[in-house]
């Protein structure tokens, strides 16, 4: 097949754009940026679960763009904190909050906690949709710990807290190749793979 299928990430995350590009690089996608959409308009993830949110982004750019489209949603959930913050981690600590004003409220409300009921799992959920209406969805987890101070400098987001007791270190800490081969976010794209290849042949036999 000469022409590649064109597949929009539903993301203005250059770091994204690079991991999801390497990782499919052997099927025949052209991965795009809503960027290359002027007036693509942008989800304003009004939704209380991760799969909703993720549904509306992918719908919303596919249909403008009008071709297949790759969206996700992902967020860390703390088991002593009832699941928070959940679809809330990017605002976590309020409007406008930075990385660390959300993990440092995150420690805040941990400070009392024991360290053997500390466990917390990032998840992500991935759609791909086409404005046929055919879609896939995929769920990725990574398992860990909240930790009990920040360490490392390494990644974005809660990564200085999340401790990984099998890496004896947290995220933060992990080389960034290191961190994409356990990344929630990478295991839900894997997932999502087969739905990919299967998209790609039969386009061929067209």
């Amino acid at each position: 097949m000469k022409n590649k299928i064109p597949l929009v990430l539903a993301t203005r995350n250059s770091g994204k754009i690079n991991e999801i590009s390497a990782m499919i690089s052997g099927l025949p996608f052209e991965v795009l940026s809503v960027e290359q959409f002027p007036g693509c308009p942008e989800s304003s993830e009004p939704f209380s679960t991760y799969l909703e949110n993720a549904k509306d982004k992918a719908k919303v750019v596919g249909d403008f763009c009008q071709t297949w489209a790759l969206a996700d949603d992902s967020g860390l959930e703390i088991q002593a904190l009832q699941g928070a913050p959940g679809v809330l981690s990017a605002r976590f600590a309020g409007p406008g909050a930075t990385y660390r004003d959300n993990w440092e409220k995150v420690l805040r409300e941990m400070d009392h906690v024991a360290a053997n009921q500390r466990e917390a799992r990032f998840c992500c959920y991935m759609v791909l949709y086409h404005p046929s209406g055919k879609s896939f969805q995929t769920l990725g987890e990574m398992k860990g710990e909240i930790a009990t101070t920040a360490q490392g400098n390494q990644g974005f987001g809660y990564d200085p807290i999340f401790w990984l007791p099998e890496r004896n270190r947290t995220l933060a800490q992990l080389e960034l190749s290191e961190k994409n081969k356990l990344s929630h976010r990478t295991k839900a794209l894997e997932l999502m793979v087969p739905h990919l290849e299967e998209i790609s042949r039969s386009v061929s036999q067209i």
